[in-house]
């Protein structure tokens, strides 16, 4: 049973140490950010940070399971070595695995402020836009009101004029 155990959680290491290569080519692809598609970095992101979860539960349940194994107290002094072999490497893959959610949690972090960034260049565009549009509507609001007290009216290219 114990090599059964063995067995699973050099899988369960297997899938940490393939997603930490994921996730340092994913770390280039968000810090170098060459026109990178940020939503399909944080959805990668989002994929992994749930196969980082679903590890983290795998390896807690199995260290509550040869916890109270060995608290049984029903092993032989090899099967007991071998016990406690086995919980520290479940020890060092949940430290392992807290690093990647960190890594995951940085790198969604800084996809999101990029996109923020370049949100902020879209806002600043339309802003100047605003601007320099505003003299122009500020003269047609003020000229499109209809009222008889405008001087203007009556000079020679004024509507009046042109009117009569």
């Amino acid at each position: 049973m114990l090599e059964l155990f063995e067995l699973k959680i050099e899988r369960l290491a297997d899938v940490l140490e393939h997603l930490y290569a994921e996730l340092d080519a994913l770390s280039q692809d968000v810090l170098v950010h060459e026109e990178k598609n940020m939503r399909k970095v944080l959805s990668v992101l989002a994929r992994r940070e749930d196969v980082n979860g679903k590890v983290g539960l795998s390896l807690m349940d199995k260290q509550r399971v040869l916890a109270f194994l060995l608290r049984s107290r029903t092993l032989s002094s090899e099967g007991t070595a071998q016990l406690r072999e086995i919980l520290r490497d479940i020890q060092s893959l949940l430290t392992h695995s807290s690093f990647l959610f960190e890594k995951e949690d940085f790198l969604m972090d800084a996809a999101r402020g990029f996109i923020n960034i370049e949100q902020n260049q879209i806002i600043k565009t339309f802003s100047i836009a605003a601007v320099v549009f505003l003299p122009p509507t500020l003269t047609a609001s003020i000229y499109g009101v209809n009222f008889n007290a405008m001087p203007e009216l009556n000079w020679t290219l004024g509507i009046r004029s042109r009117l009569s």
